[in-house]
């Protein structure tokens, strides 16, 4: 019986991974390629930031760094518990923005005549705002180093485009160092006074805003001379403001 004839070989396929090996490749560039990731990180890292000044503003921040590092340092953990703005008495809030930001209600985070002045008396003088101040102890740390005056810098627009006047202060008063160990004014008002913060008077308030610049040096039960002087003059501020109207974006 006659074998069947062979049917034709197909001719074979082109070889597809010798076609696309023998294509010229793309031509890769550094710059660009460095210049999108960078633009990627920078997306991500904005997108970050909003989300952690949101958080903030919906959240009552339970420590910060600061309060971690003198826990730490102290060996045991510091007396700080949360009161909302409501609780606390209002001639305390008009207290610590005539003793540490009297313009608070009409710049954007920065005052500029602060800064102009402080440049004018060569660096002596300090020109942070609330806000600044609570940039820093929020989310960044202690210092004066530039890195971290850039993110306060970069932070700051943010938190005041976010949050209201009245939260910034709220957070503020929370968060602030009084004494060693002793953080917001919750715990400062009974460790020197045995009241809660709705019951403090003008001059307590005063005293509690005059030893804010040098907690751990100061005592608003025990004031010295030079804190007995500062908290009249905080607490003259303080009428002064209410009267004005520069306390309207917090109370």
């Amino acid at each position: 019986m006659a074998r069947a004839a062979k049917k034709p070989k197909k001719q074979a396929k082109p070889d597809k991974l010798r076609e696309a090996v023998a294509k010229p490749r793309r031509r890769i560039r550094p710059g660009r390629w460095l210049l999108r990731q960078t633009f990627r990180l920078g997306m991500v890292a904005v997108g970050l930031l909003l989300l952690a000044v949101l958080l903030y503003k919906l959240i009552n921040p339970p420590t910060t760094y600061t309060m971690w590092s003198e826990g730490r340092r102290l060996g045991a953990s510091v007396d700080q518990r949360w009161v909302d703005a409501e609780r606390i008495a209002p001639v305390m809030l008009r207290s610590v923005v005539a003793a540490e930001d009297a313009n608070f209600c009409t710049h954007w985070g920065f005052d500029m005549r602060a800064i102009r002045a402080a440049i004018e008396e060569g660096g002596n003088r300090g020109a942070s705002t609330i806000s600044q101040q609570v940039v820093k102890n929020v989310y960044l740390w202690q210092g004066r180093s530039w890195p971290r005056k850039a993110l306060e810098a970069l932070i700051t627009p943010v938190v005041e485009a976010l949050w209201s006047k009245r939260r910034i202060l709220e957070i503020y008063l929370n968060i602030a160092e009084f004494d060693e160990g002793v953080f917001g004014v919750e715990a400062a008002s009974r460790h020197y006074f045995g009241v809660g913060p709705d019951k403090l008077s003008a001059t307590q308030a005063a005293r509690l805003a005059a030893i804010l610049p040098d907690p751990k040096d100061r005592s608003a039960s025990r004031p010295s001379s030079y804190v007995q002087r500062r908290a009249a003059q905080i607490r003259d501020g303080a009428a002064t403001i209410e009267r004005d109207g520069r306390a309207a974006c917090f109370e």
